[in-house]
């Protein structure tokens, strides 16, 4: 699976600083999964590599590297490292 070229990946947390969001990395070994979660301000993800699903209000999505995902303020939801590989990803809240 491809990866998330370095100048883009500064152009993101760039974006998501411009719109108010946080931007860390996370890594998750194959197979962890990170089940029911709820937070009180919105959240952000992008994958940078791998392959994860996230499930949001019990729909499931299966991003690609690079595509943005929003999770609302109190939306219940899950992220599982569903691939073979180590798995990163963007995260981020709402800080303002």
């Amino acid at each position: 699976m491809p990866r998330l070229d370095p100048q883009r990946l500064r152009e993101v947390r760039e974006d998501w600083a411009a719109r108010g969001f946080s931007c860390d990395v996370w890594v998750d070994p194959p197979g962890r999964r990170w089940e029911d979660f709820v937070h009180g301000v919105d959240e952000l993800v992008m994958l940078l590599e791998g392959e994860m699903e996230f499930e949001i209000e019990g729909e499931r999505r299966r991003p690609a590297v690079g595509e943005e995902l929003c999770i609302p303020a109190g939306a219940r939801h899950s992220a599982r490292n569903v691939g073979t590989t180590t798995a990163r990803w963007l995260y981020g809240y709402r800080t303002g």
